[in-house]
């Protein structure tokens, strides 16, 4: 099961990358277009969000039940600590995705009651931009030197 899980993960960030690359566009464009809020604006910050929520219950059953790189580090959280890949996912990963997906629902949330579009577009520039930011920050990638891993993961 935790070769599948991981695969899943691996390959559904692509969609939430995706996602969050659409929103951010279509608020950079909302922006400096100028043009209205649509509902195509909102549901490209929705499906940000649900893309969001579905990799990140994926990632918290690998965290807390299925990896056996987070048992080992929590096992000994001291030599963890002192290891940058056991580091990286006992702690950076998952703090990173974490601050992302809050980033992103208050984005979602805060872009209802701005009163203009250009507001509600500078909302979701921001919010979605800095969870972007920390979910490539935080996504273990080929050249990571704390722990390399594929871009597309077999199971």
């Amino acid at each position: 099961m935790y070769p599948a899980t991981l695969a899943l993960h691996s390959w559904l960030r692509w969609l939430v990358l995706a996602a969050g690359a659409l929103a951010l566009l279509r608020a950079v464009v909302g922006l400096f277009g100028p043009r209205p809020w649509t509902p195509a604006d909102d549901k490209a910050g929705r499906w940000f969000t649900l893309t969001l929520d579905v990799q990140t219950l994926l990632g918290l059953l690998l965290y807390g039940v299925l990896s056996p790189v987070t048992r080992s580090a929590f096992a000994d959280m001291g030599t963890a600590m002192g290891t940058a890949s056991l580091r990286f996912w006992a702690v950076e990963h998952i703090v990173a995705m974490l601050l992302a997906v809050i980033l992103a629902h208050v984005g979602k949330a805060r872009t209802r009651r701005p009163p203009t579009a250009a507001a509600k577009h500078r909302t979701a520039l921001i919010f979605f931009g800095f969870a972007l930011l920390l979910l490539v920050a935080g996504m273990p990638w080929p050249w990571s030197s704390a722990d390399p891993r594929p871009l597309m993961r077999l199971p």
